[in-house]
């Protein structure tokens, strides 16, 4: 691939913040691209602070833990005082003086000394059993309650964040990402705890056990630290850049899968191919790099303990030859100094989890971190709307000093149905975003029933705005409750109600089980139509007095179009009704049209009168008029 389609691909799919840039993500409105971001940077994060977040999430099982940490006391405690054991039982009857013991003894001595160890090493087995299970519990819930913050954080978050992030890599963050810190949490942060515990109980017994032997594995340990320090030094880095070539990978496969119709009628195969080859590359050479870095500290520390080993094995040698030291001593000396080094080698090896799990977590924090949608100030919900709407000299744009609406003026009056008609890109849906409040004016104001609509609660303001959208999305479930999706409180005769007004009854009916059809995959087993004529009837069954119909029949047929119609104005009926539409055949019955063009209204009037203009919008109509 060329560098200026790399360039792309790393624009649209990764996170502008990553390129060692200090300025802010540059966010776009719909109808005006967007910026596929992730929120993991390329800069280096607060390690203390993400650790300790993270453990904020374990302080909720405080008593879980601590009954965790007290097993994996005994379980330590047991374990070195199992090997300890054979220091005594070597000592008494397998080195023996033949003079003073019998073989009875010597057995009997040996099988109680053994059964002691057993009893022991039950106990370290039972409370490793049990600490494994209380950290399951408490990783799980732990999980659990960070997706849903995840989740609910999600729902706070301003339309403008949803247009500049992928959502392939807005997903990945309740997958990959929480998957990394489950795995973590599950097994790794208790091995660091037991660990940890074994190191210091070995050293207090190799030092008792012989003070010099103790000395030389505890010497050699700072070596052991330093190279292990200086590897996750390169790991950390290295498991970041992992994390964001994945996130990356997902957002492309997402929507490339999402949008295969589309690849597939320009003949783009090749050029997804390609595109998809380059990041699974870039993917596979970060997962290389961070697993290789990860990996060697395993086999380096491991070496560096058979060195130990053998050198606290030849001096223990020369002991018991020259200074008269057990065979016992020996034994459990040099058997410490291998636990001493397991938990290390353990440790190492499990720092590739803890790489994921910090990037992960680093990657759901930025998330929890970002700016909620802005809160309702002054804010409150009348007793009711009836739907007079009027826009004041309003200006807006989704980029500072790039403005895409000019000075518009209107007013609406309940039962009233405005059309806005224009060329893509002409401000149309804008104006609907900024009725809902999905963006904020800029200048100017917006009134509903004489208040400003930033005095209006938000979510009473959107409850009351009915919307049917030009992208159809349905939910995993019956046709029924994605109709009732519209009020939930609907009854089965208002669902059927309202897919007779939006002329969807009919089709429903021819369905294998009608009404409790099952849809999924985003109705993938409709047809484009259907699923609009679906989601118009849920815009139907509500009793929103404000509705807004951006492109709603614009994947329906003509004869269907006409059957709608007839529907939608028993629908609109008392209702303030905004139209964004390019066949103008569904605007002609609109009080007033609206046509725009680079943000301003340059023409308003009903059909007739615009017609005998003969500005913009008669042209419009006749050349869609050649074209029908």
């Amino acid at each position: 691939m060329d560098d200026q389609k790399i360039l792309r691909l790393k624009e649209k799919y990764g996170n502008s913040k990553a390129a060692s840039s200090d300025k802010k993500e540059i966010s776009v409105g719909p109808g005006r691209g967007r910026s596929q971001g992730m929120s993991a940077t390329g800069k280096p994060k607060n390690l203390g602070k993400t650790l300790a977040r993270l453990f904020r999430y374990l302080s909720h099982e405080r008593t879980l833990m601590l009954i965790a940490l007290i097993c994996a006391v005994i379980n330590t405690v047991s374990t070195l005082a199992a090997s300890y054991l054979l220091r005594p039982i070597m000592n008494r009857f397998l080195y023996y003086d033949p003079d003073t013991s019998t073989i009875t003894d010597r057995m009997h001595g040996l099988f109680l000394g053994l059964c002691v160890m057993a009893v022991v090493y039950a106990v370290s087995v039972l409370t490793q059993w049990l600490q494994q299970r209380l950290m399951l519990t408490v990783s799980q819930r732990s999980l659990r309650r960070m997706r849903q913050e995840l989740y609910d954080k999600l729902q706070t978050l301003p339309i403008r964040y949803f247009d500049t992030h992928a959502s392939g890599d807005l997903m990945s963050r309740f997958t990959n990402d929480v998957d990394a810190v489950g795995e973590m949490l599950n097994t790794t942060l208790i091995q660091i705890i037991s660990g940890a515990i074994t190191i210091i109980g070995t050293v207090f017994l190799m030092l008792y056990t012989n003070l010099i032997l103790g000395a030389i594995t505890i010497i050699v340990t700072p070596l052991l630290t330093w190279v292990s320090k200086w590897i996750i030094q390169k790991g950390r880095s290295a498991y970041r850049q992992q994390q964001k070539n994945l996130g990356m990978l997902n957002g492309f496969a997402e929507e490339t899968i999402s949008g295969q119709k589309i690849v597939k009628v320009f003949n783009h195969e090749q050029t997804a191919q390609e595109e998809f080859s380059y990041l699974n590359s870039e993917l596979c050479e970060a997962q290389i790099k961070a697993q290789f870095r990860s990996g060697i500290m395993g086999p380096v520390t491991h070496q560096l303990c058979n060195m130990t080993y053998a050198l606290t094995a030849c001096v223990g040698g020369i002991l018991v030859v020259t200074k008269g030291f057990d065979i016992g001593g020996l034994t459990v000396s040099l058997n410490y100094t291998r636990q001493f080094n397991r938990p290390i080698n353990e440790i190492s090896m499990q720092m590739n989890t803890v790489f994921s799990a910090l990037a992960g977590a680093e990657r759901v924090f930025d998330v929890l971190d970002e700016q909620p949608e802005a809160p309702d100030t002054d804010a409150a919900a009348p007793d009711a709307i009836k739907g007079h709407v009027v826009l004041d000299h309003v200006s807006f744009g989704y980029e500072p000093g790039v403005p895409v609406l000019h000075d518009i003026s209107l007013y609406a009056k309940p039962g009233q149905k405005i059309a806005f008609v224009g060329s893509t890109g002409a401000g149309k849906t804008t104006v609907t975003n900024l009725l809902s409040r999905f963006y904020d004016v800029e200048g100017g104001q917006i009134t509903i029933d004489g208040i400003p609509i930033e005095k209006i609660n938000r979510g009473f303001l959107r409850s009351n705005i009915a919307m049917v959208l030009q992208d159809t999305h349905l939910f995993t479930g019956t046709v029924r409750e994605n109709i009732r999706y519209g009020r939930l409180d609907a009854t089965d005769e208002e669902v059927i109600q309202a897919a007779k007004v939006a002329s969807a009854h009919s089709f429903i009916m021819n369905l294998e089980k009608g009404y409790d059809t099952l849809l999924e995959h985003d109705g993938a087993n409709l047809s484009q139509g259907q699923r609009q004529l679906l989601n118009i009837a849920r815009a139907a069954i509500s009793k929103a007095p404000i509705l807004i119909l951006d492109e709603a029949t614009s994947s329906v047929d003509t004869r269907t179009e006409r059957h709608i119609e007839e529907g939608m104005d028993a629908l609109m009926k008392d209702r303030t009704t905004f139209v964004i539409a390019h066949r103008l055949s569904t605007v002609r019955k609109a009080n007033a049209i609206m046509v725009l063009e680079k943000g301003r209204i340059i023409e308003r009037g009903d059909h007739d009168e615009l017609l005998a203009a003969g500005g913009r919008y008669a042209d419009l109509y006749h050349e869609i008029a050649q074209l029908e």
